[in-house]
C-alpha cells in the first residue's frame, strides 16, 4: 500500500443500484459530496417535488398504452386507447392489444387530452433592474406539474439587437426539460433589425414578433416603427404581436398618481386604466388593417380592449385576442390589500382589472371572440417585489401562472358550464398550435402527433398554494384556490413526467420546436390585397393636356 486508503462501497446510483465497487477514499468523498449536491437540488433548490422513495432518473420505457379514457380533441371526443412509442402517438383506437414490455396506464373515467401549450411566458428575462425568478428548467418543471407540455417564450433583444437576443435565449434554454419555441421582441427599427428578422424567420424557426406600445424609454416603439415592423412581418409571413397600452399616457399617469401621494400597488392600476389599453388596442388593429397583415393582441385584460377586438373581427379583420389566466380569474381589489407584499404580488401590466372585466373575457373566450389562453408567466419573488415598496413604479411587473393555468381555466370555463371539454382543449392547446403553425404535431391526440398528453380526473381535487407549487417564487396569486378536477398525469415526449403528485423531469431534454412562417392566418391574404387594389379604382386615366 502507498498510503492511499481504499474502501468497499455500495453506490446509490440509479442505473447501478446495488453494484459493489472498490474506490479510493478521496474519490468516495467526492462522490458523496456530489450525491449530496444532487439530492439538495432534487429536494427543493429548483422548486421540484420528487419522489423521495424512488429514483428520479429511472429509465422509462419508450412504449405506453393509455386505456379506458375519454380521448378529447378540439373537434371530437371518443372512448379509446392511446398507444405511444418513441415519443409519438402511434394509434388511437379501442381495445388495443400490446406486448408485455408496454407500460399500461388506466385512465378509466378520466379525460385524455393534448398537453397544454402556453403561448406567453417570460423565463429568465432581464426586466426592471432584475430578472424573472424562474429559468427554463424550473419554470418548465412547474409547467409540466400543471399539465402544460410546451410554451412559447418571449426573447428580448440586447440593446436593440434581436440576433444577439435570440442567441442569448438559445443559451438560456439549454437547461430545458420540455419542448419550447420563441417569439422575438422588436424594440427599435433600422435596416439591421429588418435583416435579422428575415434571418430569424428563414433560418431559426421564428414566426412571430412582438411590439410594445408601452414601457416608454425602454421597450416601447413609435407608431412609425410599428408600421415598419408590420410591413416586414407581412412580407415574411410572421405574425405581429402587440402589447397594447398607450405608453405616453401611462408615463404621464404614473407621474401624476405618484405626485398625489399614491405610492403603493394600487397606484399601478390607477395610472394605467383600461381606456389606455383600449385606445392602444384599437390603434394597433387599425394600423395592422392598414397594412393588411394579421395581428395578435397579447394579454387582453379589459372590456375596452375586448370591444376593439370584437368590432374588428366582426368586420373581418384578422386579429387574435389572447386573455391570460390572471385576467380571467381575478379582479383589482387585491391591489388595495393593506399588506404591501400581498398587494404587490398581483402587479402586472396591463393591470388586473375591476370586477366584471374578467367575466366578460370569459364570455368572449366561450363564444370565440377570444381564441386562446396564455399566462404571461413572469415570476418575481417577494424580495424582488419589495424594490417598489415606496414607489409602485419600481415594483417588477409580473405574476405566476404557467403551473396553474390548466386548472384555473378548467374551473372557470368547464366546471362553470361555459365551455365543453372539447372547447377546453381548443383554448388551452389546439388553437395555439394552429395559430403558430405546428398543428397537428402539437395540440392533438392523433397518430403521428407528439406524445404530449395529460390525464384529467374530473372527480379529483386541486388546491393551489405557494407551499406546494413548483415555481421558485415564494408567493402565488391563486393562493388557496380550490376546485374539482385534477391533472393526475402529464406525458411529455412520450415519457411520464408527472404522476399523482410526483415530478420526474430531466434537465436538457427539452427540444426547440421551429415555428414555420405563413400560418393559417395568412391564407388568402394575397387575394385581399388584390381586392383592395381593385377597390381603389385607381390610377385614373386622364387626358394629357
Amino acid at each position: 500500500m502507498t498510503g492511499r486508503v481504499y474502501v468497499r462501497a455500495e453506490l446509490a446510483d440509479c442505473s447501478r443500484r446495488g453494484r459493489v465497487v472498490i474506490v479510493p477514499l478521496q474519490l468516495l468523498q467526492l462522490l458523496i459530496l456530489l450525491q449530496l449536491v444532487l439530492s439538495a437540488v432534487a429536494d427543493g433548490i429548483c422548486g421540484l417535488d420528487v419522489d423521495k422513495e424512488g429514483c428520479q432518473w429511472e429509465q422509462q420505457t419508450s412504449k405506453l398504452l393509455i386505456t379506458g379514457g375519454i380521448v378529447v380533441n378540439a373537434d371530437r371526443q371518443q372512448q379509446a386507447d392511446v398507444y405511444i412509442e418513441d415519443g409519438l402517438i402511434r394509434l388511437v383506437a379501442q381495445n388495443i392489444k400490446v406486448s408485455d414490455d408496454v407500460r399500461i396506464i388506466d385512465a378509466t373515467g378520466k379525460f385524455v387530452m393534448p398537453g397544454g401549450i402556453d403561448p406567453h411566458t417570460h423565463m429568465e428575462m432581464p426586466f426592471m433592474g432584475t430578472q424573472t425568478s424562474d429559468d427554463f428548467f424550473t419554470g418548465q418543471a412547474a409547467a409540466l406539474a400543471g399539465g402544460t407540455t410546451m410554451h412559447i417564450d418571449f426573447a428580448l433583444p440586447i440593446d436593440g439587437d434581436i440576433a444577439a437576443g435570440y442567441e442569448s435565449y438559445v443559451k438560456k434554454a439549454e437547461k430545458s426539460c420540455m419542448d419550447y419555441s420563441f417569439h422575438m421582441a422588436v424594440t427599435t427599427w433600422n435596416d439591421n433589425v429588418a435583416k435579422d428578422m428575415e434571418n430569424l424567420v428563414k433560418e431559426k424557426g421564428i414566426n412571430s414578433f412582438k411590439f410594445f406600445l408601452a414601457y416608454k424609454g425602454s421597450l416601447m416603439v413609435t407608431d412609425e416603427q410599428f408600421l415598419q415592423g408590420l410591413r416586414k412581418c407581412k412580407e415574411l409571413g410572421a405574425l405581429a404581436q402587440v402589447h397594447a397600452e398607450n405608453g405616453d399616457a401611462v408615463a404621464e399617469g404614473q407621474a401624476r398618481i405618484f405626485a398625489q401621494g399614491i405610492t403603493g400597488p394600487e397606484g399601478h392600476a390607477l395610472s394605467r386604466p383600461s381606456l389606455l389599453e383600449g385606445e392602444a388596442t384599437g390603434r394597433a388593429i387599425k394600423l395592422a388593417q392598414f397594412v393588411n397583415t394579421p395581428l395578435y393582441v397579447v394579454h387582453v385584460m379589459s372590456t375596452d380592449a375586448l370591444d376593439e377586438i370584437s368590432r374588428a373581427r366582426a368586420a373581418g379583420v384578422r386579429v387574435v385576442g389572447e386573455p391570460v389566466a390572471s385576467g380571467l380569474a381575478l379582479n383589482d381589489s387585491v391591489l388595495w390589500d393593506p399588506d404591501f407584499m400581498t398587494a404587490s404580488k398581483y402587479v402586472m401590466s396591463p393591470p388586473i382589472r375591476p370586477a366584471g372585466h374578467g367575466e366578460a373575457l370569459q364570455a368572449a373566450l366561450a363564444n370565440g371572440v377570444l381564441q386562446l389562453v396564455g399566462t404571461d408567466h413572469c415570476a418575481f419573488n417577494s424580495k424582488q417585489k419589495a424594490a417598489g415598496k415606496s414607489d409602485f413604479r419600481l415594483i417588477p411587473n409580473g405574476v405566476n401562472g404557467i403551473e396553474e393555468r390548466m386548472h384555473i381555466v378548467w374551473d372557470l370555463m368547464v366546471n362553470s358550464g361555459r365551455v365543453s371539454v372539447m372547447d377546453y382543449v381548443r383554448i388551452t392547446s389546439t388553437a395555439c398550435a394552429q395559430i403558430f403553425n405546428i398543428y397537428p404535431q402539437k395540440g392533438a391526440i392523433l397518430p403521428g402527433s407528439d406524445a404530449d398528453i395529460i390525464i384529467m380526473n374530473p372527480k379529483g381535487n386541486t388546491r393551489i398554494s405557494a407551499e406546494t407549487h413548483h415555481s421558485t417564487i415564494d408567493t402565488n396569486i391563486y393562493e388557496g384556490w380550490s376546485m374539482k378536477g385534477n391533472i393526475e398525469t402529464t406525458i411529455s415526449q412520450g415519457k411520464v413526467v408527472w404522476d399523482k403528485g410526483h415530478l420526474n423531469v430531466e434537465r436538457g431534454v427539452g427540444r426547440y420546436i421551429p415555428l414555420p412562417p405563413f400560418g393559417p392566418l395568412f391564407d388568402g391574404l394575397d387575394k385581399l390585397d388584390s381586392a383592395q387594389l381593385k377597390a381603389f379604382r385607381a390610377p385614373v386615366q386622364r387626358a394629357v393636356e
